[in-house]
């Protein structure tokens, strides 16, 4: 199958990318800049010059591929709703390119868009009142497409996709320690982030593509729910610094923008995503990768 990715360069996209390579596909990956062709005809994969917001581009990736696996996003927080309606627009621009074709079309969405505090399942809608409401839109864009004659699924990534060369919300935190003198979580800490390892979010991209039912919700989730505290004790122990919390009233003080999501209770099942595709994460958990070296090792002694 000839895939068109975007974010294919990305920390998530090169592995996607990856794994359709040795999986026997063909990559057509989306490229902003030199750099990114380069890397991109590196792996083996054909580059497709553009951008996210330059929807032409993204409607012709689209209509020259027999699928398209959408793993872009503009990771800007100071625009969160800004970024989201980027991301709403090239769901619908791709959609479009791919409407009365049955070809697969794998989207990207969060699990931060379930309800706090309640074990999500795939069964859950998006809630309104959730941390990332502003990513309902492109969610439900893209499952509508599956009345269009679009084999679409949305893939529910967790907080913490974490592996080798990350630079997400865990690199952030261990920033935010080492500059704060102190490893915080809010509250008692027993809040709860689900975590997959890269790797294995790459494989359910794929197994998405090539088998997800239309309109199918897929949890890429491996630790249903790490408690915050556990994640800042490991943070702790590895910098040598403190362990201590830190008043939900005084969160984004201390962690800034991130301290509003470090605050959610999001625990997540992924067992009919499991099922379903016979998905089974077998790279370290969370707390075991985040105790490797490579989260600390240019201040490693």
């Amino acid at each position: 199958m000839r895939v068109f990715v975007t974010g294919a360069t990305g920390f998530i996209g090169s592995a996607i990318v990856r794994e359709l390579l040795d999986a026997g596909h063909q990559v057509l990956g989306l490229a902003r800049s030199d750099a990114a062709a380069a890397s991109l005809s590196a792996a083996g994969a054909e580059a497709h010059r553009g951008a996210l917001d330059d929807l032409d581009s993204l409607r012709s990736g689209a209509a020259s591929a027999d699928g398209v696996i959408h793993a872009a996003f503009v990771h800007d927080f100071s625009d969160y709703a800004g970024a989201a309606r980027t991301d709403r627009r090239a769901v619908e621009t791709i959609g479009a390119a791919l409407a009365g074709s049955d070809r697969p079309f794998v989207t990207t969405s969060v699990t931060f868009l379930l309800t706090p505090g309640q074990r999500g399942t795939e069964d859950d809608p998006a809630d309104p009142a959730s941390p990332s409401a502003v990513r309902m839109a492109a969610e439900e864009a893209a499952l509508s497409l599956a009345t269009r004659g679009v084999r679409t699924s949305a893939v529910r990534l967790p907080p913490s996709v974490h592996g080798e060369g990350d630079r997400g919300f865990v690199p952030t935190l261990i920033g935010i320690a080492r500059t704060q003198g102190v490893s915080a979580y809010v509250g008692d800490g027993s809040n709860r982030w689900p975590a997959v390892h890269r790797l294995d979010a790459a494989r359910l991209y794929r197994l998405a593509l090539e088998e997800a039912l239309p309109g199918s919700r897929l949890h890429a989730v491996a630790d249903e729910g790490v408690p915050a505290r556990e994640i800042a004790d490991v943070i702790g122990r590895r910098l040598n610094l403190p362990v201590a919390a830190v008043p939900g009233e005084r969160a984004e003080e201390h962690f800034g923008w991130i301290g509003h999501f470090f605050s959610v209770d999001n625990p997540v099942s992924s067992a009919l995503t499991r099922k379903q595709l016979n998905w089974d994460p077998i790279r370290p958990a969370l707390l075991p990768d985040l105790d490797q070296g490579h989260y600390f090792a240019d201040r490693d002694d």
